[in-house]
């Protein structure tokens, strides 16, 4: 049977059919814990430090699929795909005995987060059926594309979202009922999450699930990378196939919002004193001699105000705001909407990095993401580089572009929280 999820009002038929899966998991006899064996996301995870920190936590780490090491990206994913063989060979990951959508929950006493994990077949881009709101990297899209051609497995569901109508009954009441039962698991992340999961196989619950979601919209909020890895794999296998589908988490905000963070950049190769500099006469600097908190602080209330980032790497905090309109008026494309023209990564990307700083964006040497605030600056002032911390975009006026079909410049936000890696796999040879 397939299902489906939409966010907003669209025909019938047309909208997300999230369907039935044998997930692959871990045999909790098999491995130290179900913890140990956890992951943040691949693009979450800060190298090397937290890698190694990962692998070193169990054997069987599930970053030594999504991040596997080796000298050459062949060499890495023959690795991944040999790891994955003798893990199912050994019983270390085994499949569930019939296919069920997943009840997922996270939860770390401030924040509960509930939603369905499944295999969505992919609509086609121009459907409107799932919108992205973010520019992705090339490069990026091809090493996610080789490992899953390697392995033949979904190993992380990507987040999408969608906005129900506040009942009681369909997709929600089927996800509240199941989790009053005994969970399939149960761990306490080193973060302070504690993550259950259920599987959902009457027929009868998938059916309501299906009937409720049908008319619905849904946003990625994370996952880009994956989904466009998703449609390239797709387009290489003769439909039908299992191929036509992917493995994602989908959540009903209306009921369980989201948490958005920024995503934050680290430029290994400029100093801050040059970043600086080159800053002279186009914004205001104001340099902070204060604690990391305070910085931010700062920040949100310049933010307020107009476009504003705080510089890290030499000790001290630097914040830069209040752009010469001239500058962005020469720097920043004028055929999109106000909402993008002004969005802070657009300003970061279009005139900070390929006019003032000459940074080429799509150099990983030049240009990394990083979530955490701390790490960012930590491995800012190691390499004698430089922090952009940047300020959350609100969660509107993401859906508010992406129903315009505008996307934002890449990693312009961090919606959460984020689902572990490791505790659902989908194979793509069940």
């Amino acid at each position: 049977m397939n299902y489906a999820g939409h966010a907003e009002e669209i025909p019938a038929r047309s909208g997300l059919e999230l369907t039935p899966f044998r997930g692959l998991r871990y045999d909790p006899d098999r491995v130290g814990s179900l913890a140990a064996v956890t992951s943040p996301p691949y693009d979450v995870v800060v190298r090397p430090d937290g890698l190694l920190h990962l692998e070193s936590a169990d054997p069987h780490n599930i970053v030594r699929l999504i991040l596997p090491q080796a000298g050459t990206p062949t060499a890495r994913d023959e690795q991944a795909a040999d790891t994955l063989r003798r893990w199912l060979a050994d019983g270390v990951l085994a499949p569930d005995p019939e296919p069920g959508l997943y009840v997922y929950e996270q939860a770390d006493g401030t924040i509960l987060q509930r939603g369905l994990i499944g295999a969505l077949r992919l609509p086609e881009p121009s459907a409107g059926v799932v919108l992205p709101h973010e520019d992705v990297i090339p490069h990026v899209i091809a090493d996610r594309a080789a490992l899953m051609r390697a392995t033949s497995t979904n190993m992380e569901p990507l987040l999408l979202t969608y906005r129900g109508n506040g009942a009681t009954s369909g997709a929600t009441a089927v996800v509240e009922r199941t989790t009053e039962r005994a969970p399939l698991l149960s761990t306490t992340t080193e973060d302070g999450f504690r993550h259950r999961l259920w599987s959902v196989t009457d027929p009868a619950d998938l059916a309501e699930i299906q009937s409720d979601l049908a008319h619905h919209q849904a946003l990625i909020a994370d996952g880009h990378h994956r989904w466009a890895t998703y449609l390239r794999l797709r387009t290489e296998h003769p439909s039908p196939s299992p191929w036509d589908y992917g493995l994602v988490l989908l959540v009903d905000t209306v009921h369980y919002p989201l948490r958005v963070r920024a995503i934050h950049r680290l430029l290994p190769q400029l100093p801050v004193a040059d970043a600086l500099t080159a800053l002279d006469g186009l914004f205001r600097v104001r340099h902070l001699r204060v604690p990391l908190p305070e910085a931010l602080e700062a920040l949100a209330d310049s933010a307020t105000a107009g476009n504003a980032f705080l510089l890290a790497g030499d000790g001290a905090f630097h914040l830069v705001d209040r752009p010469d309109p001239g500058l962005l008026a020469r720097t920043i494309p004028a055929d999109r909407p106000a909402a993008w023209r002004t969005l802070d990564a657009t300003v970061l990307h279009a005139t900070l990095l390929d006019h003032v700083w000459r940074i080429p964006e799509d150099s990983p040497a030049h240009v990394a993401y990083i979530h955490g605030t701390i790490a960012t600056v930590e491995k800012a002032e190691r390499d004698g580089g430089t922090a952009v911390l940047m300020h959350p975009v609100r969660e509107e006026v993401v859906r508010d572009l992406a129903r315009q079909g505008v996307t934002m410049p890449r990693k312009s936000t961090s919606f959460g929280p984020k689902p572990a890696s490791g505790l659902v796999l989908r194979t793509l040879d069940l």
